[in-house]
């Protein structure tokens, strides 16, 4: 089961060619005071899994694969904008800087009653795009639902300027280290997962085999 409304994590979730149903997880995403942006991920996909496990019935939220992502400048957490000018205020906070991206995975055995967790941090350098860019990208409503106003994988806007490390991560749902949280539990994708997400998104992924090889 996955905890997750979003059809970009559903679109990759798909590609590890296991079954899944959809289960959209209701938490107050609000952050705690002073808590980093890492910590607020973990603890926010951690509260999801179990949102949904409690509103399933067994068997079929048996697993539940939960994530969470959000936006980081300097240590300052950028989530989904308030409205159009708050999504022009934080794309011109973040354009010509690098930024992190962080995602937590949860992958709850609701059975077992056992959780495993997993954090995906990218860093991602914004290129420096114009006022009429902005204008633009926000009229299309695109960045209303995005963590930091942005969706890396725009093919209109091009946010983001060359980058090294995991874009799925950027995405919402950091393929490799679900992976290894899956191998973790005891199952395998039948999917080649690095060919399947690097032929999806169009990125030749210079990190997958660290990550995999990871804890």
């Amino acid at each position: 089961m996955l905890a997750s409304g979003s059809p970009r994590r559903r679109e990759l979730l798909a590609l590890l060619n296991l079954p899944f149903g959809i289960a959209s997880a209701d938490v107050d995403e609000s952050p705690q005071p002073g808590e980093p942006p890492d910590q607020m991920v973990a603890r926010l996909a951690q509260a999801k899994a179990w949102a949904v496990a409690r509103a399933a019935r067994q068997p079929d939220a048996a697993l539940v694969i939960a994530a969470d992502t959000i936006v980081s400048l300097e240590g300052n957490p950028f989530g989904k904008p308030a409205d159009e000018a708050d999504a022009a205020q934080m794309l011109r906070a973040l354009r010509g800087r690098t930024h992190q991206v962080h995602t937590a995975i949860t992958l709850l055995d609701t059975r077992a009653d056992h959780a495993l967790s997993d954090l995906a941090t990218t860093d991602v350098p914004m290129r420096n795009y114009g006022e009429d860019e902005i204008a633009a990208y926000i009229a299309t409503g695109d960045p209303l639902d995005k963590a930091g106003a942005y969706a890396i994988q725009h093919a209109g806007f091009h946010p983001v300027d060359q980058m090294h490390g995991c874009f799925a991560n950027v995405m919402g749902l950091p393929l490799c280290h679900l992976t290894r949280t899956l191998r973790a539990a005891g199952i395998e994708p039948s999917a080649n997962v690095p060919a399947a997400c690097q032929s999806h998104i169009g990125y030749p992924c210079p990190v997958f085999a660290d990550i995999l090889s990871g804890p």
